[in-house]
Protein backbone atom coordinates (compact mmCIF):
# COMPACT_ATOMS: atom_id res chain seq x y z
CA UNK A 1 0.00 0.00 0.00
CA UNK A 2 1.13 3.73 -0.73
CA UNK A 3 0.37 5.76 1.97
CA UNK A 4 -0.33 9.59 2.89
CA UNK A 5 -1.21 10.89 5.75
CA UNK A 6 -4.83 9.80 6.32
CA UNK A 7 -5.37 8.02 2.83
CA UNK A 8 -3.69 4.77 1.41
CA UNK A 9 -3.72 3.73 -2.32
CA UNK A 10 -4.02 0.23 -2.37
CA UNK A 11 -4.95 -2.78 -5.11
CA UNK A 12 -8.71 -2.76 -5.60
CA UNK A 13 -10.21 -6.13 -3.66
CA UNK A 14 -13.32 -7.64 -4.23
CA UNK A 15 -15.20 -5.92 -1.52
CA UNK A 16 -14.75 -2.49 -2.64
CA UNK A 17 -16.13 -3.05 -6.13
CA UNK A 18 -19.89 -2.70 -5.12
CA UNK A 19 -19.04 0.13 -2.97
CA UNK A 20 -17.74 2.21 -5.83
CA UNK A 21 -19.90 0.59 -8.52
CA UNK A 22 -23.24 2.45 -6.15
CA UNK A 23 -21.34 5.26 -5.01
CA UNK A 24 -19.51 5.85 -8.47
CA UNK A 25 -20.73 4.61 -11.29
CA UNK A 26 -24.81 4.79 -10.54
CA UNK A 27 -24.32 8.21 -10.03
CA UNK A 28 -24.91 9.27 -13.60
CA UNK A 29 -24.14 13.09 -13.99
CA UNK A 30 -20.76 12.68 -12.08
CA UNK A 31 -19.76 9.72 -13.80
CA UNK A 32 -20.59 11.24 -17.30
CA UNK A 33 -18.11 13.71 -16.25
CA UNK A 34 -15.57 11.54 -15.55
CA UNK A 35 -15.44 9.08 -17.92
CA UNK A 36 -15.27 9.66 -22.08
CA UNK A 37 -17.15 6.44 -22.70
CA UNK A 38 -20.67 6.70 -22.47
CA UNK A 39 -23.08 5.77 -19.13
CA UNK A 40 -24.93 3.02 -19.65
CA UNK A 41 -26.23 0.73 -17.22
CA UNK A 42 -24.66 -2.55 -15.91
CA UNK A 43 -24.93 -4.40 -13.37
CA UNK A 44 -21.91 -4.22 -10.18
CA UNK A 45 -20.86 -7.92 -11.67
CA UNK A 46 -19.67 -6.29 -15.08
CA UNK A 47 -18.62 -3.08 -13.31
CA UNK A 48 -15.75 -0.76 -14.51
CA UNK A 49 -14.44 -1.03 -11.16
CA UNK A 50 -14.43 -5.20 -11.16
CA UNK A 51 -10.84 -6.66 -10.01
CA UNK A 52 -9.38 -7.78 -13.41
CA UNK A 53 -6.17 -8.82 -14.33
CA UNK A 54 -3.21 -6.16 -14.14
CA UNK A 55 -2.44 -4.30 -17.27
CA UNK A 56 0.79 -2.34 -18.60
CA UNK A 57 -1.41 0.69 -19.79
CA UNK A 58 -3.08 1.51 -16.69
CA UNK A 59 -2.89 1.11 -12.49
CA UNK A 60 -5.69 1.25 -10.54
CA UNK A 61 -6.11 2.03 -6.42
CA UNK A 62 -8.68 1.90 -4.04
CA UNK A 63 -8.19 5.18 -1.84
CA UNK A 64 -8.83 4.26 1.89
CA UNK A 65 -8.54 5.92 5.15
CA UNK A 66 -5.59 4.94 6.71
CA UNK A 67 -6.94 4.37 10.91
CA UNK A 68 -10.98 3.29 9.10
CA UNK A 69 -9.42 1.14 6.50
CA UNK A 70 -13.35 2.57 4.51
CA UNK A 71 -13.31 2.77 1.21
CA UNK A 72 -12.79 7.07 0.19
CA UNK A 73 -12.81 6.30 -3.79
CA UNK A 74 -10.58 5.62 -6.65
CA UNK A 75 -7.80 6.37 -8.02
CA UNK A 76 -5.88 5.42 -11.39
CA UNK A 77 -2.82 5.94 -13.05
CA UNK A 78 -3.84 5.72 -16.60
CA UNK A 79 -2.75 6.05 -20.28
CA UNK A 80 1.19 5.10 -19.38
CA UNK A 81 3.73 5.32 -21.95
CA UNK A 82 6.63 3.68 -21.00
CA UNK A 83 8.94 4.92 -23.83
CA UNK A 84 7.92 9.02 -22.99
CA UNK A 85 7.94 8.15 -19.32
CA UNK A 86 4.74 9.78 -18.72
CA UNK A 87 1.10 8.97 -17.64
CA UNK A 88 -2.54 10.16 -16.56
CA UNK A 89 -4.27 10.51 -13.25
CA UNK A 90 -7.62 9.95 -12.40
CA UNK A 91 -9.61 10.52 -9.24
CA UNK A 92 -12.95 9.81 -7.87
CA UNK A 93 -13.68 10.30 -4.40
CA UNK A 94 -17.33 8.90 -2.41
CA UNK A 95 -20.03 11.94 -1.72
CA UNK A 96 -19.91 11.65 1.55
CA UNK A 97 -15.69 12.11 1.66
CA UNK A 98 -15.63 15.21 -0.71
CA UNK A 99 -14.29 18.51 0.45
CA UNK A 100 -11.93 16.75 3.18
CA UNK A 101 -8.83 17.25 1.29
CA UNK A 102 -8.45 13.23 0.73
CA UNK A 103 -8.40 14.18 -3.20
CA UNK A 104 -4.87 16.76 -2.85
CA UNK A 105 -3.20 13.95 -0.53
CA UNK A 106 -4.54 11.22 -3.21
CA UNK A 107 -2.99 13.17 -6.04
CA UNK A 108 0.18 13.90 -3.89
CA UNK A 109 0.63 9.62 -3.46
CA UNK A 110 -0.14 9.38 -7.49
CA UNK A 111 2.84 11.70 -7.66
CA UNK A 112 4.80 9.51 -5.47
CA UNK A 113 3.70 6.69 -7.28
CA UNK A 114 4.64 7.97 -10.92
CA UNK A 115 7.89 9.69 -9.99
CA UNK A 116 9.44 7.76 -7.47
CA UNK A 117 8.01 4.53 -8.36
CA UNK A 118 8.17 4.37 -12.12
CA UNK A 119 10.46 7.14 -12.84
CA UNK A 120 8.54 8.98 -14.82
CA UNK A 121 9.24 12.37 -15.99
CA UNK A 122 5.69 13.78 -16.66
CA UNK A 123 2.10 13.12 -14.86
CA UNK A 124 -1.12 14.93 -16.82
CA UNK A 125 -4.81 15.59 -15.55
CA UNK A 126 -7.39 16.11 -17.96
CA UNK A 127 -10.65 17.43 -16.43
CA UNK A 128 -13.44 19.66 -17.03
CA UNK A 129 -12.81 23.20 -16.69
CA UNK A 130 -15.94 23.15 -13.97
CA UNK A 131 -14.55 20.06 -11.78
CA UNK A 132 -12.86 22.91 -9.22
CA UNK A 133 -12.05 20.26 -6.77
CA UNK A 134 -9.75 18.38 -9.10
CA UNK A 135 -8.34 21.59 -10.34
CA UNK A 136 -7.45 22.65 -6.57
CA UNK A 137 -6.03 19.05 -5.91
CA UNK A 138 -3.96 19.04 -8.87
CA UNK A 139 -2.52 22.85 -8.58
CA UNK A 140 -2.10 22.20 -4.64
CA UNK A 141 0.21 19.05 -5.69
CA UNK A 142 2.15 21.56 -8.49
CA UNK A 143 0.23 21.03 -11.45
CA UNK A 144 0.49 23.94 -14.11
CA UNK A 145 -2.49 24.74 -16.25
CA UNK A 146 -1.49 24.13 -19.52
CA UNK A 147 -3.96 24.13 -21.92
CA UNK A 148 -8.10 24.41 -22.06
CA UNK A 149 -9.33 21.97 -24.79
CA UNK A 150 -12.65 23.87 -25.88
CA UNK A 151 -16.18 21.48 -26.04
CA UNK A 152 -14.22 18.53 -26.28
CA UNK A 153 -16.28 16.47 -23.65
CA UNK A 154 -19.70 15.56 -24.14
CA UNK A 155 -21.53 15.20 -20.69
CA UNK A 156 -25.45 15.15 -20.39
CA UNK A 157 -26.83 16.75 -23.29
CA UNK A 158 -23.90 19.42 -23.77
CA UNK A 159 -20.56 19.96 -24.61
CA UNK A 160 -17.90 21.22 -22.34
CA UNK A 161 -14.44 22.43 -21.74
CA UNK A 162 -11.87 20.63 -20.39
CA UNK A 163 -8.26 21.56 -18.51
CA UNK A 164 -5.15 20.17 -18.88
CA UNK A 165 -2.50 20.36 -16.21
CA UNK A 166 0.44 18.67 -16.33
CA UNK A 167 3.52 18.49 -13.62
CA UNK A 168 6.93 17.30 -14.72
CA UNK A 169 9.21 15.21 -11.89
CA UNK A 170 11.88 17.81 -11.15
CA UNK A 171 9.06 20.48 -10.64
CA UNK A 172 7.36 18.03 -7.89
CA UNK A 173 7.60 18.94 -4.27
CA UNK A 174 6.35 16.21 -2.12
Amino acid sequence: MLRGERIGLRARIESDVPVLHEELYNDVVTRSKADTRPWQPTPAANSVFSVGESSEGHAPFTVVGLESGEVLGEAIVWGIDQHNRLAHLGLAVLPAHRGKGYGAEAVGVMCHYGFRVRGFQRLQVETLADNHGMIAAAERNGFVREGLLRRNAWVDGGFHDELVLGLLADEWRP
